[in-house]
């Protein structure tokens, strides 16, 4: 029984559905113990492996969603930021839709659907009860049929059909984002960043460009707010390292301060600008994409 060999289709799965990568590792990893625990109940002639493993993750992600708050990113939470406006309190953990790693994603499935793994979309996601999500997940992003997703549940094909229905009615609307790597861009930018070039960072953006850097609810629209902040703020990340990694279908980096990990900053572009940077402080992202604990060259 290769159990292990669904673990990358899984993780997609389960991220979807609890829009964090700690809790997507900790579902597979339940899932997978369960199933390996339960093995002997499973019989092929009743439905496939997959499909076995597909409804024990979507019961056990239903449990571990009951009762949670809804992950946001920051545009979801409050408007924009003036600036000089204080930061405020760091948000629990709870409260944010993190990335994850190309690496733990199944690439045959990020070929066809990466969209369905950006940040935004994921976000969007978070607003739908659960059952809906898995539902349209299931549906819409993976290809189940109605009599599967219907099998999966325990419930019937009209019950599926008219959940699907609501979902969709119910998903906020995201802007579509481009696929196409600019990778002239994106060396500009990490020359720019990592000597703190602010004129040449502020260029690179498009007009109404956001940032935000999570566990702060505190974020920016715009290339002249982006400007006025990172002006006057003193350079405290000068001297950073940028090590290339990538999360949600995306380019992202890990920043080095010091030699020392300090976040992974996801970028969105369009059009030959950047359109979006989201800075997640928080180093404890860094083993799950195989960024080392210290800065070792742009190759480590």
């Amino acid at each position: 029984m290769d159990l292990d060999g669904h673990r990358a289709e899984l993780t997609g799965y389960c991220y979807r559905m609890l829009g964090s990568v700690y809790e997507a590792e900790d579902a597979v990893q339940e899932t997978l113990a369960k199933a390996w625990r339960g093995r002997d109940r499973f019989d092929p002639l009743r439905g496939p492996l997959r499909a076995w493993l597909f409804r024990i993750a979507t019961n056990v992600c239903l449990d571990m969603l009951r009762g949670s708050r809804r992950r946001a990113l920051a545009a979801g939470l409050g408007p924009a930021a003036e600036p000089g406006a204080p930061l405020g309190e760091p948000l629990p953990i709870e409260s944010w839709v993190y990335p994850v790693p190309d690496r733990l994603l199944d690439p045959a499935e990020l070929a066809v659907s990466r969209e369905s793994v950006r940040l935004a979309f994921v976000a969007a996601l978070q607003h739908l009860p659960p059952r809906q999500r898995a539902v349209l997940i299931l549906r819409d992003v993976l290809g189940w049929s109605a009599a599967e997703v219907a099998g999966l549940l325990g419930a019937g094909v009209a019950a599926v059909n008219s959940a699907l229905q609501r979902a969709r009615a119910a998903l906020p609307l995201t802007e579509p984002g481009d696929d196409a790597v600019d990778e002239k861009l994106l060396a500009r930018y990490v020359d720019a960043f990592e000597r703190y070039d602010v004129e040449t960072l502020v260029a690179l953006l498009h007009e109404d460009a956001t940032s935000s850097m999570p566990p702060f609810a505190w974020w920016l629209r715009g290339r002249e707010d982006v400007r006025r902040v990172l002006a006057a703020a003193g350079a405290p990340c000068e001297g950073s390292r940028l090590v290339r990694t990538a999360a949600n279908g995306r380019p992202a980096y890990g920043q080095y301060l010091e030699g020392r990990p300090f976040a992974l900053v996801l970028v969105e572009t369009s059009g030959g600008l950047i359109t979006g940077i989201t800075t997640y402080l928080d180093p404890g992202l860094f083993p799950f994409f195989g960024l080392a604990d210290e800065f070792r060259g742009a190759d480590s």
